[in-house]
């Protein structure tokens, strides 16, 4: 019996030989952690290594799971209950939804635990993650929220000189306010702190080396290039842009009447890909920055945190993924920057630049890793050739 045909298309769940009625810690952490988490799937009458061993009285068990749900879950989580008959035997599956009401706790032994998924595992919630999930359950985002930071003691330069020079318009001291970068009370919100010239958020660093080779260790010399970067967004959009950019060479072939370029990597698809690493990052991740990594024969750049709604990348249609904001104050100031787009759509637009080169193939199409706290795009060289010298 293969597991996957009962969780269907779950990518979390736990499996329990049987129902422990006096020890409900022991499945109910898992009920938490999908909640707070991503969603899953729970499995009674399945042992660890896949063997069914079935309940004796599954309709009673189903009674005892859901109201111990209702009496020791806080606030109750959505979920679904249903039977399965495998090999003769009874199985039941808890199937518990993502909720929007987090932190979801489990009350017991006198104490209330938020729990989360670590790898296949259910775990307690550390500080930070319950702050999150404080964060989530509130409906607020982290880039919206008050920073600990004082808003007279920032400038605002490069943002004013940037929104001049693309809008046309001069940057007023109301637009702080309606931009959301204050708030209603005068006190400077992330996204604030995270604009500011001189950015107090040291994790919103980013750094950028370009690799001689293949990989991070190819020989006597590691690094050709290597930068640490810090400030305000806008200045780590640019000065990031200009690395890639000053690795991003140019073959050329001549025509009777011009000269055709054909850089190493499509600069539209550059510019989303960094402009999303910097935007949809999960600032909340302490100790960990965006990464440009040039090889090569590809450039890539990681950022801190997946997908917003925790989902995977595997089997979907990248071209029509519908846009999710973990920072939308960020992304709004963005668009009013004219960086980015304010629909988003950045999968397709990076994937539609490469469809536009002449020496595109599906080899070398862009590549996009999600996992719950990683994001990482591959964008490939269009000029490598296997065996050439590039250093």
């Amino acid at each position: 019996m293969d597991i996957r045909d009962l969780i269907g298309e779950a990518t979390e769940y736990d499996k329990k030989q049987s129902l422990e009625v006096k020890k409900p810690k022991s499945w109910l952490k898992s009920v938490s952690a999908f909640a707070n988490t991503f969603g899953g799937k729970l499995i009674f009458g399945v042992r660890d290594d896949d063997v069914i061993i079935g309940l004796e009285n599954a309709r009673e068990d189903a009674e005892i799971i859901s109201e111990t749900i209702k009496n020791r879950m806080n606030p109750i989580p959505k979920f679904k209950l249903s039977f399965e008959t495998v090999e003769g035997k009874a199985l039941i599956i808890v199937e518990v939804m993502t909720g929007d009401e987090t932190p979801y706790y489990y009350s017991g032994e006198g104490q209330l635990v938020a729990f989360v998924r670590l790898g296949n595992e259910s775990v307690p919630a550390n500080p930070m993650q319950l702050r999150e999930l404080v964060i989530r359950g509130s409906g607020q985002s982290y880039d919206s929220l008050p920073s600990r930071f004082k808003f007279e003691d920032m400038a605002f330069t490069k943002l004013r000189s940037v929104y001049k020079q693309r809008t046309g318009k001069s940057f007023e001291e109301t637009d702080f306010e309606s931009f959301g970068l204050v708030d209603h009370n005068g006190n400077l919100t992330n996204a604030g702190a995270l604009l500011a010239d001189e950015s107090p958020v040291r994790h919103s660093r980013v750094f950028c080396t370009r690799w001689n080779g293949l990989s991070k260790a190819s020989g006597l010399m590691d690094a050709i290039d290597d930068e640490e970067y810090s400030g305000g967004l806008v200045s780590l959009y640019q000065d990031g842009l200009n690395f890639i950019m000053r690795h991003n060479r140019k073959a050329w072939r001549k025509t009777p009447t011009h000269r055709i370029e054909y850089p190493d990597y499509p600069q539209r698809a550059v510019m989303e890909g960094l402009v999303n690493a910097l935007i949809h990052r999960d600032y909340m991740i302490v100790g960990s920055e965006v990464h440009i990594d040039i090889f090569d024969d590809r450039l890539e750049i990681y950022s801190p945190g997946g997908m917003v709604d925790g989902s995977t990348l595997e089997g979907r249609d990248l071209r029509n993924i519908s846009s999710q904001r973990r920072n939308p104050v960020l992304a709004d100031v963005f668009s009013r920057l004219q960086l980015m787009k304010h629909r988003g759509g950045g999968f397709k637009k990076i994937l539609e630049d490469y469809d536009f080169q002449e020496h595109m193939t599906e080899a070398l199409m862009p590549k996009f890793m999600a996992e719950h706290k990683d994001f990482l795009l591959t964008l490939y060289n269009l000029n490598y050739v296997e065996g050439k010298d590039d250093a």
